[in-house]
């Protein structure tokens, strides 16, 4: 085998170190635009259901609130495995590509809808659903991309930074959907337009696979059974979160239950597919690494924690302490987001830094310790109360931004690295399945434990505080007895909850009565002591689930030694030098259609380095 030297490889910028980079900002930008789109809708919604000129608290059209709230959660967390295994058999940077340019389509279809009522609705959660499958495209393959571009002394820097732009993007989303939004409802799918356009040119153009691809057969059947049991089980989570016959929430009801019980069988015979065939979609063998199983257990913990707090947060401003400081019910979406910018900055600050520093430093005791850092954050979450002083509240959000970022780079740069070189794409796709189906969890779950303590106190809060203002008994018991999920989903979609649950009832109060049930201070001191109950439920889950993650954090590896680092880089380098020249004489003998991928002996590249020789 032919090796060159770095200067022969490529040309100018496409050198190995110049490479790296373009590979960094590419990516970087990819999953910044796909999770800013993963969260925009959410605080979009109330101005695209006025849009569309439909109602999403009436109960025929909560359906379509729950999937335009989580179809692109639930499409990304199936299919992300299934392409990451396409970018290890025909090329990361490929199937990469692709997810830009089918992410850029579906938004300049969604920015142009020009339907109304129920048929925008479908319009929109179709496009959404087809973003999602290009996001899904973006997240497989990133990590696997940077992965192969830097060395191992610099992945944890690389994937940190990446990781930034994948945990913040859901963060901005927040903000940039909550300016765009009141300025016309379009914008939030438009303004994505143009950076997935110049991403798509980008990626063409610059670039390439510096991995090993390996030649396998598809694994349709644990494609198709992973899809449909990983399907069944997230709608049943959707659907759980809704209201039942008499019950507060749908937990009990057949088709909910049909989907929890059905998926989870599905997937158990998804699971004894994967031990019999040759080339299966999940490489359960990969467990059998320590660091692979443990860092995943720790992100699967970190991202249920984590995944429902944006939700949490949001009904707690917007519900209650905005409007007990004097912004308006239609404001609150924006200042929401403003208001948890926060949470952004300390991830942003610590993210970076706690990926260049594990590299040197080794990354259990950054995850271990953000894990703590976190649980901590929520505990002070819990103490606050429900009106708090503002200060406090930032700066244990800040906290909770610090320790999400001390645990996500270093995690993220563990499991890659513990992967080897023609495992990349799936065992990511894998790590992102994990997160994105936990994010899918922890909603349904947060929101349940929400629903369930509101449902304790709610209903006799809200009957005495009714009838104390002038609503007749039968209609206030009436009223008070209508889903907790009601008064959520109207304090999370910016609308006044009283005057929604009223509806024409108020027109027949006296106008005093009205001013005081419509107005700011009734429905936040109504629903204040419900809500710390549900507060105090959620945010305990997440301190267990913290503390669990933060266990399994340190069974991940330890410090590297300096000349292990070196020696790990060194053999990383040179495997990259050989493959660019068996890609480059390749490419000299046939045209690029034609060219597969270098001919190395699998078990050299796989090998533990102290079987290879020093």
């Amino acid at each position: 085998m032919t090796t060159v030297s770095p200067a022969t490889m490529a040309p100018d910028d496409t050198t190995p170190d110049g490479y790296k980079w373009i590979a960094l900002s590419n990516t970087t930008l990819g999953m910044l635009i796909a999770t800013i789109n993963s969260s925009i809708v959410l605080i979009a919604l109330p101005d695209i259901f006025r849009g569309i000129h439909l109602n999403p608290l009436l109960p025929e059209n909560t359906s379509y609130l729950l999937w335009m709230m989580m179809g692109f959660l639930v499409v990304t967390a199936v299919l992300v495995v299934s392409f990451g295994r396409l970018g290890d058999m025909f090329g990361r940077a490929r199937m990469y590509n692709l997810g830009f340019l089918i992410f850029t389509i579906s938004s300049i279809f969604l920015a142009i809808t020009w339907f109304d009522g129920s048929q925008a609705a479908v319009w929109l959660i179709f496009w959404r659903i087809v973003q999602g499958i290009g996001g899904a495209f973006l997240m497989a393959n990133s990590s696997a991309i940077l992965t192969d571009a830097f060395p191992p002394s610099q992945r944890g820097l690389a994937l940190g930074i990446n990781g930034v732009a994948a945990i913040a993007g859901s963060f901005l989303g927040l903000l940039v959907g909550g300016i765009l939004a009141p300025i016309h409802w379009h914008l939030i799918f438009l303004v994505s337009v143009p950076f997935g356009i110049v991403g798509t040119v980008w990626a063409y153009l610059k670039l390439r696979d510096t991995g090993v691809r390996k030649r396998a057969r598809m694994d349709w059947w644990g494609n198709i059974t992973f899809a449909v049991g990983l399907v069944a089980v997230l709608v049943g989570i959707t659907y759980g979160i809704q209201p039942y016959g008499g019950h507060a929430m749908g937990w009990t009801s057949p088709m909910v239950l049909s989907c929890l019980i059905g998926g989870a069988l599905v997937l158990i015979a998804f699971v004894f597919i994967e031990t019999q065939v040759e080339s299966p979609l999940f490489n359960l063998h990969l467990f059998q690494n320590r660091s692979f199983t443990f860092g995943n257990i720790a992100n699967l913990m970190a991202s249920i924690g984590r995944g429902g707090l944006q939700f949490i947060l949001i009904i707690w401003l917007q519900g209650i302490w905005l409007p007990q400081h004097g912004y308006n019910f239609e404001q609150t979406p924006l200042w929401s987001a403003i208001y948890m910018v926060p949470l952004t900055i300390g991830f942003l600050i610590t993210a970076p830094l706690s990926g260049a520093l594990s590299d040197r430093l080794g990354t259990k005791w950054f995850t271990t310790s953000g894990m703590l850092l976190t649980a901590v954050a929520f505990a002070g979450l819990i103490a606050l109360p429900v009106n708090f002083s503002f200060w406090v509240f930032a700066v244990i959000l800040f906290l909770n931004g610090v320790g999400m970022g001390l645990f996500s780079s270093p995690n993220r740069a563990e499991v890659m690295n513990s992967l080897p070189i023609d495992a990349r794409g799936s065992g990511s796709g894998m790590m992102t399945t994990f997160q994105n189906a936990a994010m899918v969890l922890s909603i349904g779950l947060f929101f349940s434990l929400m629903i369930s303590g509101l449902s304790a106190h709610l209903p006799a809060t809200m009957a005495s505080g009714l009838t104390a203002n002038g609503v007749p008994a039968d209609q206030a018991a009436q009223i008070a007895g209508l889903p907790a999920v009601a008064v959520l989903f109207a304090a999370f979609l910016g609308y006044n909850p009283v005057q929604e649950l009223l509806g024409d009832h108020i027109s027949s109060l006296p106008a005093a009565n009205q001013h005081t049930l419509t107005g700011l201070d009734f429905f936040p001191h109504l629903i204040s002591d419900p809500f710390a109950d549900g507060l105090t439920s959620a945010f305990t889950f997440a301190i267990v689930c913290c503390i669990i993650g933060a266990i399994a954090s340190l069974f991940t590896g330890g410090r590297k030694s300096a000349t292990e680092t070196a020696e790990v880089e060194t053999r990383s380098e040179s495997l990259g030098a050989e493959l660019a020249a068996v890609a480059a004489d390749a490419s000299m003998e046939a045209p690029s259609e034609l060219i597969d991928e270098p001919q190395i002996n699998e078990p050299q590249i796989n090998e533990p380095l102290s079987v290879r020789g020093r």
